[in-house]
């Protein structure tokens, strides 16, 4: 089976990108494309855990409420958060109501301020795991790699919680921390480019 899908406008995508309609705009538009905000990177992050043992369809759809649920993952906000807020948001019917994973935000918000002090920030962190591209294997055949499970490990020794390598290597997917789109994806390039250009943070 291919990798890729003929989009509307006839060009190769992802063939993920291709199962909802919603996924496009996500795909050509965020997926894969290098972010240094320490928000939208505990945002990823914290998206990533919630789709634990779901459809990223399920998540996509109810990210606009995520963000409303936890102060649009303003990280130093979520830190504050109590025992009550955790009730209010388990009977939010917009997001995923599981108490391991909401726990999960407000413990690991706590963690991010510890690594902003210990490391500058979440991206000079992240970046600075950076694997050797050379040695990737070829886009979208694994769903773990040596640099996700170190990584899990890493922030299992921080205290972070739901971040199993799985997790971590969709979350270096989506942050651009490799650029796993399909070879023959149109957006591949554009994604490399964007690479070139970017300044990562603590390098």
């Amino acid at each position: 089976m291919s990798d890729t899908f003929i989009a509307p406008d006839r060009k190769p995508r992802c063939r993920w990108a291709g199962a909802a309609p919603e996924f496009l705009d996500y795909h050509d538009t965020e997926w894969g494309f290098p972010v240094n905000d320490d928000r939208r990177l505990f945002e990823k992050l914290c998206l990533e855990s919630f789709q634990s043992g779901l459809s990223w369809r399920t998540i996509l759809a109810k990210r606009e409420n995520f963000r409303a649920a936890f102060a649009n993952f303003e990280f130093d906000k979520v830190a504050g958060f109590t025992g009550a807020d955790v009730e209010r948001l388990l009977k939010d019917g917009g997001i995923v109501r599981h108490r391991g994973k909401i726990e999960a935000v407000t413990n690991n918000a706590q963690r991010a301020q510890e690594m902003v002090a210990g490391e500058g920030s979440l991206a000079a962190f992240f970046w600075g795991n950076e694997p050797d591209a050379s040695k990737l294997g070829k886009p979208q055949t694994a769903s773990t790699s040596d640099t996700s499970i170190a990584l899990s490990k890493d922030l299992k020794k921080r205290g972070w919680k739901f971040v199993g390598p799985t997790t971590v290597y969709a979350f270096m997917q989506a942050m651009g921390l490799i650029n796993d789109h399909a070879e023959a994806c149109v957006i591949r390039a554009g994604v490399a480019r964007a690479r070139e250009k970017f300044s990562c943070p603590g390098k």
